[in-house]
């Protein structure tokens, strides 16, 4: 039997084989057998959509309107070399190469016919015929110009030629060399943002003028091995990747030149030491190739706080450093559909594309600051856990800021070795920015005595009840025949504390902070006896007045909402209650065995409805 070299097309239907992705579809994908695959661009015309694929022979043009059954049109020959870089500019195809031979222009006018009109452009007047190996291109479509970076020409500057007057047969223009070799770039209306890859940097440079370009500043990135550039649609966030092991994603707010600040980076599967390729804006969202890691989808809507919300493995089984997998990715077809390429498969060594469709999705964020309790300086290196979710730390300033793809309820732990640990339950919301401000305190205890007496006439009060509820728990004694009380061993913190006795009304302190040793003097109202009425503040500790708790709560739930899920936290946010699903008789009875204080109610009736929230207090 003959052996084919025509494409292998492999269509993928065991959805467990994907089970590890998130927010994107397979569709199809295809091989190319004997050949790798660099990177791939993308072309659509009279209502086709065509993949653009770099292959080690040659561009290959796919038809890929139909996403399930992909078709290849031709493969026009060209060096036979691993890196292959494509662009388009109207009708017209430009690739180039580490093997030579310049850039070569294809005449796509004929698609889907396969006789496509090509020829290599080698250079012309100052440069006639020195354009040999490039390695990456882009095309400033808005003012009609190519940029060649890379290969020996003026040391790896970029090349700049005129697409102007005939795209076919492109014109040198001038040349930015000033920093010598540049990886990649991209150009916008004039402006580059260079990525200088061995000298770890990327420039932005004035072009208006090509025969005098003029550097306006330089920025290193986090790796110090600058390969891609790519702006926000709006200009005033550059994101750039470092191609090494465990490299980032990281954006740079360019809105003041003067003042170029990293503003975030992230990582595809942090401590997998993964490496990051290219990346592509598309509206709020980067799509970013990571080699043995596939693709991710990166929501970059808060530039300061970058959130992984889709990913997709191209080279599944795989991962960690080196640079096999995903080369590149194209997120710009009218369909929304996402073609990406494997330089080699792990199960033949053969070059692929894969196609897929994403579903782009808004990240949960959650944002805050957190301090020192006694002193209120802002926490260094305190650890925020999402559990069974991600980790972040703050900042010197005490502030983090962090997300993930995921919706719904979560318990976020507060940690710093020698402090006493929060937790918080969070409900996560695509869009939207939960915070999360908090102090930290010290562990270790503290002796607090005191004594209760009366308002009315500064008598001691024997039996009355003393309350301490924080974030460590609840803390409840009462008073002795002398009418004072003890709690040895009190951890530091913010405290509600709630005095009451039979025949009078509490005295109620909420968020008192207790940072050292105290000795407390409790004032009570008898409830008999004419007072100062309620808010009156005796004292600079308590504010007493006759008792405005409820006993217990009382919550009524509307019988057409007969699955629900009912949450009740104290007023430091900690969880007391959770009912699911419970026999719904209209009515429930809450709160007798709870501590005094102030309880927030969460209610989801289901059905994607908000959940409705209230506040009351209770008694005891």
């Amino acid at each position: 039997m003959k052996k084919s070299t025509f494409l292998l097309l492999t269509m993928l239907v065991c959805a467990s084989l994907f089970a590890q992705n998130t927010n994107v579809a397979f569709r199809s994908k295809m091989s190319f057998p004997g050949q790798s695959v660099a990177n791939v661009w993308g072309y659509a015309a009279n209502g086709r959509e065509y993949a653009l694929v770099g292959a080690s022979q040659g561009l290959i043009i796919v038809d890929i309107t139909n996403p399930d059954a992909p078709q290849q049109i031709v493969q026009i020959p060209g060096p036979n070399n691993l890196w292959k870089e494509i662009k388009t500019y109207r009708q017209y195809a430009y690739i180039v190469s580490e093997g030579g031979q310049g850039v070569q222009v294809i005449d796509m006018s004929n698609l889907p016919a396969p006789n496509l009109p090509y020829h290599y452009y080698t250079g012309d007047g100052p440069i006639q015929g020195q354009l040999g190996k490039i390695h990456a291109l882009h095309i400033d479509v808005a003012s009609g110009f190519l940029y060649a970076y890379g290969g020996n020409l003026f040391s790896g500057g970029a090349k700049i030629l005129n697409l102007n007057g005939d795209p076919y047969n492109p014109k040198y223009a001038g040349k930015f060399d000033q920093l010598g070799y540049i990886h990649d770039g991209f150009v916008d209306n004039d402006t580059l943002y260079a990525a200088h890859i061995y000298q770890g940097l990327f420039s932005v440079v004035d072009l208006h003028d090509k025969s005098n370009p003029n550097l306006i500043e330089t920025q290193n990135t986090p790796n110090n091995f600058t390969h891609n550039t790519w702006p926000s649609d709006n200009r005033k966030t550059l994101f750039t990747t470092d191609e090494t092991n465990n490299s980032y994603l990281a954006a740079y707010d360019i809105s003041n030149l003067d003042n170029i600040t990293l503003l975030d980076k992230i990582q595809s599967n942090p401590g997998s030491n993964s490496a990051v390729h290219n990346t592509h804006i598309l509206g709020n969202f980067a799509v970013t190739a990571w080699y043995k890691d596939g693709f991710t989808i990166v929501d970059i809507t808060r530039p300061d706080n970058l959130v992984q919300v889709g990913n997709y493995d191209t080279y599944p089984n795989r991962s960690g450093s080196g640079y096999d997998g995903c080369w590149g990715v194209y997120p710009y077809f009218p369909s929304g559909n996402i073609l990406a390429s494997t330089i080699r498969a792990t199960e033949d060594n053969n070059g692929e594309i894969w196609i897929l469709s994403p579903n782009y999705v808004r990240a949960c964020y959650l944002e805050g600051a957190i301090t020192n309790g006694p002193t209120g300086t802002p926490l260094n290196g305190v650890s925020i856990e999402v559990l069974g979710s991600q980790t972040e730390q703050t900042a010197a300033n005490g502030v983090f800021k962090m997300g993930q793809e995921k919706e719904g309820y979560f318990t976020v732990r507060v940690s710093k070795p020698g402090f006493q640990s929060q937790e918080f339950t969070v409900y996560f919301q695509r869009g939207v920015v939960r915070k999360l401000n908090t102090a930290l305190y010290p562990t270790g205890g503290l002796s607090i005595t005191g004594t209760v007496r009366s308002a009315y006439d500064n008598s001691t009060i024997a039996d009355a009840t003393v309350t301490f509820s924080s974030w460590s728990g609840v803390w409840e004694t009462t008073t002795d025949s002398l009418g004072t009380f003890a709690i040895p061993d009190l951890p530091a913190g913010l405290y509600d504390i709630v005095a009451g006795a039979a025949g009078f009304g509490k005295s109620v302190n909420y968020k008192m902070q207790i940072t050292a040793d105290q000795i407390l003097n409790l004032l009570i109202a008898p409830k008999t006896k004419s007072f100062l009425g309620q808010g009156h503040t005796p004292n600079d500790l308590f504010a007493s007045w006759p008792n405005p708790f409820l006993q217990e709560m009382q919550v009524s739930i509307a019988s057409e909402y007969p699955h629900f899920r009912l949450r009740v936290f104290n007023s430091y946010g900690k969880q007391v209650l959770d009912l699911v699903d419970q026999p719904n008789d209209g009515l429930f009875q809450l709160g007798a065995d709870w501590p005094a204080g102030v309880y927030l109610l969460q209610l989801d009736r289901g059905n994607g409805m908000p959940p409705l929230f209230k506040k009351v207090v209770k008694g005891r």
